[in-house]
């Protein structure tokens, strides 16, 4: 109850029939709202939701009712990228004699309708979210649930109250555009990210630091926007080496953009790193396969992964790391897709 003197919530928690008496409703139906089981309507559950978020009701897991298991929400789970992210998680969890269920975010970096309900019915010990988001009101019924989260690779601004694990990419952009500049390049063009990414926009700015610096004008029309797809590298390449004074080189925001430069300077008869150098972003195993092996930015996303496995399990004990962020170092991998540029 709030304490009427001070209109503070009280020192100690809502119990689970005090919540059912506010609400007007059983211990029962409360208990089926807390583990995401259905027979409710839809207007009691949000009335329920808003008391357990009200009246502070945080309840703590007993190890009993707790299922051994991370719940990892990823976006575009179908990419070289996730999985790669989803293989680091997989590998942490399993040397802590963890299980994994993963599920795949929609187009709009959201889950599924359903998504929550059934992580409250396993009760896992954490959440993981890979480039993913959840909206407010699913986030406060995991809060209600004392279900911690981490999110890896934001997607956006982090929540303030989830510990993030991202890398360094204003320096993997800046690396990469540095690199191009000391072989001798001066025409270096990029294909960006989305907007609204934190990853996009830190490479961009990396990448607009590393040519002010060496005193080399940025050009807007250098600057090409993506989606860290490969149709990014192929239709923006094309626009760029087809213009009348194309780039000499090529920063692509991702690796899979990279191998869209490749098709496109092939397209256009054009020799990769003869006459044009690539450098992608990511470090992905098929950097090392295409011809020429890819010089990209190394994300270490092994130890990412580590570390967010490394989180979620000290979080139900160590609440004050719910405000930590972690970058952790990007490096260059130079291999054979850049040198420097024609006389």
């Amino acid at each position: 109850m709030v304490n009427e003197a001070t209109g503070n919530l009280p020192a100690t928690r809502a119990t689970l029939s005090e919540v059912a008496a506010l609400a007007n409703v059983s211990v029962a139906t409360v208990s089926k709202v807390l583990n995401g089981r259905s027979g409710v309507s839809d207007e009691t559950r949000s009335r329920i939701e808003s008391l357990l978020e009200e009246r502070n009701y945080n309840r703590r897991l007993s190890a009993q009712s707790t299922a051994p298991l991370i719940e990892v929400l990823c976006f575009e789970i179908d990419s070289p990228f996730a999985g790669a992210a989803i293989s680091g998680i997989e590998r942490a969890a399993r040397e802590q004699g963890i299980g994994v269920v993963v599920a795949s975010a929609e187009d709009s970096h959201l889950p599924g309708p359903g998504w929550v309900d059934g992580v409250l019915r396993r009760q896992p010990l954490g959440i993981i979210l890979v480039a993913a988001l959840l909206p407010e009101k699913d986030l406060a019924r995991l809060r209600s649930r004392a279900i911690p989260i981490v999110m890896m690779d934001p997607y956006g601004a982090p929540a303030t109250d989830a510990p993030s694990i991202g890398s360094a990419d204003w320096n993997g952009g800046f690396l990469a555009t540095q690199h191009l500049i000391q072989l001798g390049h001066k025409r270096i063009a990029i294909i960006t990210g989305p907007e609204s990414m934190m990853a996009s926009t830190a490479r961009l700015s990396g990448y607009r630091a590393a040519l002010e610096a060496a005193g080399i004008g940025v050009r807007r029309d250098y600057i090409r926007p993506g989606t860290f797809h490969r149709d990014d590298g192929v239709i923006e390449g094309r626009e760029l080496l087809s213009a009348p004074e194309p780039p000499s080189a090529i920063f692509a925001s991702s690796d899979l953009q990279a191998l869209g430069v490749y098709e496109a300077a092939r397209s256009l008869g054009l020799r990769i790193p003869d006459d044009l150098s690539v450098v992608g972003y990511d470090d992905l195993a098929i950097a090392q396969w295409v011809g020429p092996p890819l010089t990209t930015v190394r994300v270490p996303l092994a130890e990412m992964a580590e570390q967010a496995m490394h989180l979620v399990l000290r979080l139900r004990d160590e609440p004050e790391l719910a405000f930590s962020r972690v970058d952790m170092a990007t490096s260059l991998v130079v291999r054979e897709s850049s040198t420097a540029p024609r006389a």
